[in-house]
Order: C-alpha cells, then structure tokens, then sequence
C-alpha cells in the first residue's frame, strides 16, 4: 500500500505571509489542527495549535494579535515530505517520533496532498478491547483549573490533550487547538496592561471541549479508530460501567497498535 491510497488530496494550507488570525480561523471552521504552509506553490513550513499556543502564550508576543502575526512566524521548519509512491511502512515506522504529525505529500517540490494519523485510522484493525492499549493512570485537570497549568502540564509530559475530571467523570476535554484559540481571543479583547493578568485567571471550564466522546474497556480497537473517524477526534477517554474514568485512547495509540500487526503481515 502506498501514501496515495490514503492521503488527502484536497489540501487546506496558507501562505507563509497569512495572518495567523486567518490561520486560526480555517483551523476552526474545518476542525483541523496542522495546515501546511506554502510560497509559490512550494511547501516551506507547517504550523500546528501546539505552535500558535506557544507564541500567543509567550511574553516575547505579549500585546502582539494574532492579525498582526504571520504564518511564517509560528511554522515548523523542520519536517519531512513523501511521494505518493513512498509505502505506508515507512509512514508507519515514524509514528511517534518528534516533530509534526502532518507529512506533506510532493511531487517536484509541488504539494499535492498530505498524510495526517486520522488517514492511518481507517486501516487499523483489531477484535482485542481497547484496555490492551490504553494509557493509565491519565494526566487530568479540573474544571476550575488554570489553563495555564493545563498548558505546563502537557508541555512537561508532551501530550497534546487532557481530559476535564470532576468527581472522577469526564465532563470536558482541554487541547493545543482550545488553549490557542482562547489565547488569540484574549488578545483580541484586552489592552496590553491586562492581558497578563487575564492570561492566568482563565479557567480550563471557560475553553474545555464539550460534551465528551467516551468508550468503554470492552470496546474493540477497530471500534475505537471508528469512532475517532467519524467523530473527527484525537482520542478517547475510557471509562467504566461507574462512568468514571479508567485510561485514554489517542490516535498514537492505535497507529503503533497498527504498526506492529502491519509488520507481523497481519493486517
């Protein structure tokens, strides 16, 4: 199988001179979190929620708009692209490494799609639960938490997502794509002088995500890839028959699940 049979062909991408306002705004109306950024045609960077959280947050940008900053200012420059013919192991084998999660596809140097981990999605299979793979104890929040505590914590343990607990239920969900909007629209909405200060009092209930797609333990993994499919989410909390949480599911997960049966030839 190649990258061909899986990428997305039509492609959402900005030029590196777009202002992140109009960056963030597609990101919000299609419900994606990377978009490739392009001059002439030419793939020349990737920005991501994680980056545009990083710059809105930072003291250096405090003040700045996100109308008054470009694409270029928040893009990874460091990232890999693939042919259509490139095969879907060596997507597979890079599964987890640092560094975007979205791969260009080119050809001459010309963007003609791109593979992201819900593309992988379709092709996972498996009749074994879902507690085989899921991550437990779950790095949680509360909804009366600061988002800025959300935000270290998923810097200090490099993950892009945390779900909201209360009394051990899940009744939110807080990521990159959430904390960067509010971030911009704080920007928006507040003088210099108060930003800071607004910056440290938002709560994580004023921006979490809801309501919250969950699984049980007995779901299966091919019906977990399904439901992030159709739902167009990055993961899954699992819970028990009590409701309260018992581990989580992401998109990761089920792509090293997927690369290991694909090397043993099994899928």
């Amino acid at each position: 199988m190649k990258v061909n049979d899986v990428m997305t062909k039509e492609v959402i991408y900005v030029n590196k001179n777009d202002d992140l306002r109009h960056v963030i705004d597609l990101m919000e109306k299609h419900n994606i979190t990377k978009l490739p950024v392009v001059d002439d045609s030419k793939v020349v960077g990737i920005v991501t929620d994680n980056k545009i959280a990083d710059k809105l947050g930072s003291i250096r940008s405090k003040g700045i708009p996100a109308a008054r900053l470009h694409a270029s200012s928040v893009m990874e420059k460091d990232f890999e692209e693939v042919s259509p013919d490139t095969p879907i192991e060596e997507i597979l084998a890079t599964v987890g490494e640092p560094g975007p999660t979205m791969l260009p596809v080119t050809i001459d140097g010309n963007l003609v799609g791109v593979v992201t981990k819900a593309d992988l999605l379709p092709l996972v299979r498996g009749k074994e639960s879902v507690a085989k793979i899921m991550t437990t104890p779950v790095i949680t929040v509360k909804p009366d938490d600061r988002i800025v505590h959300a935000r270290r914590l998923m810097l200090e343990n490099d993950i892009a997502r945390l779900p909201v607990i209360e009394k051990g239920k899940v009744v939110g969900i807080i990521s990159d794509k959430e904390i960067a909007f509010a971030f911009a629209a704080l920007k928006r909405s507040f003088s210099l002088g108060q930003q800071q200060h607004q910056l440290k009092m938002l709560l994580i209930k004023d921006v979490m995500k809801t309501p919250v797609i969950t699984a049980k333990e007995e779901t299966s993994i091919e019906e977990a890839a399904k439901i992030m499919i159709e739902n167009e989410i990055g993961c899954l909390p699992i819970v028990g028959g009590d409701e309260k949480i018992k581990g989580i599911v992401t998109r990761t997960d089920l792509l090293y699940y997927l690369r290991e049966n694909y090397n043993k030839g099994s899928l």
